[in-house]
């Protein structure tokens, strides 16, 4: 109890301390994270994990044909939109970058990291970051850490996201998270972790232009977390991947996506039922037939869909197929 007071005693002298170069509702976000880009897809990231609830809504920005911002330490969250407003107007990431902090009475206390879609980077640590602060700024991405248990984090993901080169940009990023975790993180533990992925050029649909955009806000091993979130959305790309295939009466590729989607999560029953609805529908109903037992077995709920089907064309078999479904 009594250390906890201590603790919370620290915590608000701390605050007070740098009352004049924060604003009060500015969030603690001491933490880690990775902005990169990808020079194969030309792919914008950025990614965090943190000992602070929902990080992700304070420290990683991005726009598919701009850049990333990574906003961080004593966080100023203007600093994502004015960056990114900034790189628009055609600055390099350095310059946005002085821009931000020329008029910034808090610099000593900020960590930034900005990339541009060029692949130029920027990085500011403040002097007044709790150590162990600092950055490592390398080909076409930017690592930064404050507040960590040990000295290494930095080094630690620099070498895991460059050693992971040829891999898709979410992972490489995941990766470095990984890393740095590992290398010690945070100080004060884990809770929060979040990634941004973008285009490189941008087709003018924002709200389409997040091709990557989990969070993970409160959770005890969130970096876990994240990684299998993303792995849920690999997983469904390979069933929306099938689905096109469908559309495209390509039913050797579609088989191959869908079998892709459920071996990576064989317990998902959505991606065996649409997968053996897509069987059925492609005249192949003696091979949809067990999967659908297996999914109805599992919970009745699928069969009383497959009921609604044919009313709305999603299931196109002949009476005496959909008897056979039905019987299951």
């Amino acid at each position: 109890m009594k250390k906890t007071f201590l603790l919370l005693c620290f915590f608000i002298t701390f605050r007070v301390l740098f009352a004049q170069t924060f604003k009060t509702d500015e969030p603690f976000a001491h933490t880690f994270s990775i902005v990169a880009r990808d020079t194969a897809t030309g792919e914008i990231g950025v990614a965090v994990q943190s000992h602070w609830f929902s990080v992700g809504t304070s420290v990683t920005w991005a726009e598919a044909g701009v850049g990333a911002v990574a906003t961080q330490s004593f966080t100023n969250k203007s600093f994502g939109i004015r960056g990114l407003n900034l790189l628009k107007t055609g600055l390099t990431a350095q310059q946005a970058l002085d821009s931000l902090l020329k008029d910034d009475e808090g610099r000593d206390v900020r960590q930034v990291a900005i990339i541009d879609n060029n692949g130029n980077v920027a990085t500011h640590t403040g002097k007044g970051c709790i150590d162990y602060a600092g950055h490592i700024k390398g080909n076409n991405f930017s690592v930064q850490s404050n507040m960590m248990l040990t000295n290494k984090v930095p080094s630690s993901m620099a070498d895991a996201f460059e050693k992971s080169k040829g891999k898709p940009l979410a992972d490489r990023l995941i990766t470095a998270l990984e890393a740095g975790q590992k290398a010690g993180g945070d100080i004060r533990g884990r809770q929060s972790a979040a990634i941004i992925i973008v285009p490189g050029k941008s087709q003018g649909k924002p709200w389409d232009e997040r091709t990557v955009d989990l969070r993970v806000d409160d959770n005890p091993d969130p970096i876990k977390e994240l990684r299998r979130l993303y792995n849920v959305q690999v997983a469904y790309q390979h069933m929306n991947n099938g689905d096109l295939a469908v559309e495209k009466n390509n039913m050797t590729l579609a088989m191959n996506e869908y079998n892709a989607a459920m071996k990576m999560f064989p317990q998902n029953l959505e991606m065996q039922y649409w997968t053996a609805i897509t069987l059925a529908n492609n005249k192949q109903v003696d091979k949809a037939l067990p999967i659908l037992k297996k999914v109805f077995d599992k919970d009745a709920n699928w069969k009383e869909l497959t009921r609604r089907l044919p009313k709305v064309n999603l299931l196109t078999v002949s009476d005496a197929d959909l008897k056979k479904i039905l019987s299951l």
